[in-house]
């Protein structure tokens, strides 16, 4: 015996399906290339201002009536004056120490911190870790941390731009989930071979942990690479300002560049015709480059090692 089942109205199984399990429609997908289109120029096309601007020559700057969007009279004077200019290299090599030195300090004490909230019966950890949750919301201002920093001997020194931002509550947050979701049976197991907590840390959960340690160091170097606030509030002395304070200073606020070699009437720079606008957009590109080249040996590891981490937490 055959049973024939009737055939389900159309229109009615539609009605009863979720929006996303219905096919995409044509103007849904135009619309969707067109948002994106939209979202990629919003972001290259600033990024591609900046870094013809700072290829250009004066004409073809003053042709634009500022920033160059179409490639006219390209240059690479404006580089060479950065090359010679002894602030900028020298603010240079103070951004690039801060941010080894920085993300070496922070990455060791978030990971130390981080290993120990997760280790189940830990001496206090669940008060520790409050005290860090509480620090999230709620902050000492502005003058009470100028005036801790002072007091300690910070104020003209490197140490003010490391110290006072070495620890993100949240970054041990996300590391100590990460941490927390190591295989128990491998912690046991090098408890078994007389590993301690030390050989544990370092044997066991940092290589299952390599996503999340390299996500948050990539979170830490870019920070103290951005970093010009704390080099505003507590570095006088222009000699030791960050190449982001540089450009704060003589890019956004319009100042010339000291030994820039600019001349009367602020237009020439040596022999070359060069703005310095010109000069400003390359400093800005410079800046750019140490995250260009990095990010994407650190991109793959952002789902793992963020989102995955965050979830289990």
């Amino acid at each position: 015996m055959t049973v024939v089942t009737p055939l389900a109205d159309p229109s009615r199984r539609r009605s009863n399906r979720p929006n996303w399990e219905e096919p995409p429609t044509a103007a849904g997908q135009t619309g969707k290339g067109v948002v994106l289109v939209l979202v990629v120029a919003v972001v290259l096309i600033p990024l591609w201002m900046v870094v013809l601007t700072s290829l250009s020559t004066q004409t073809a700057v003053n042709k634009a009536g500022g920033m160059v969007l179409v490639p006219d009279g390209l240059t690479l004077a404006a580089y060479q004056q950065i090359f010679t200019n002894q602030l900028v290299m020298h603010s240079l090599a103070v951004s690039l120490g801060i941010t080894i030195v920085g993300t070496l300090i922070s990455m060791v004490v978030t990971i130390l911190c981080a290993y120990g909230l997760s280790r189940h019966g830990s001496f206090a950890h669940r008060p520790i870790l409050l005290v860090l949750v509480v620090t999230m919301f709620f902050s000492g201002g502005l003058i009470p941390t100028f005036l801790v920093v002072s007091a300690l001997g910070g104020y003209d020194s490197y140490w003010s731009m490391i110290l006072p931002t070495a620890v993100s509550v949240f970054n041990i947050l996300v590391v100590r989930a990460f941490f927390s979701a190591t295989s128990q049976e491998l912690i046991d197991a090098a408890a078994i071979d007389g590993a301690g907590d030390w050989r544990t840390l370092w044997s066991v959960v940092l290589p299952t942990s390599r996503a999340v340690t390299a996500v948050v160091a990539l979170f830490y170097a870019v920070g103290y690479w951005n970093t010009f606030f704390n080099a505003l509030l507590f570095l006088p002395d222009n000699q030791k300002w960050p190449l982001q304070m540089v450009i704060y200073t003589y890019t956004l606020q319009g100042n010339a560049m000291p030994g820039s070699g600019q001349n009367t009437t602020g237009q020439y720079f040596g022999t070359q015709e060069i703005t310095p606008l010109a000069i400003q957009m390359a400093v800005v590109t410079l800046t750019l480059i140490p995250i260009l080249l990095i990010y994407p040996f650190v991109q793959r590891h952002f789902t793992k090692g963020v989102l995955l981490g965050a979830i289990k937490g």
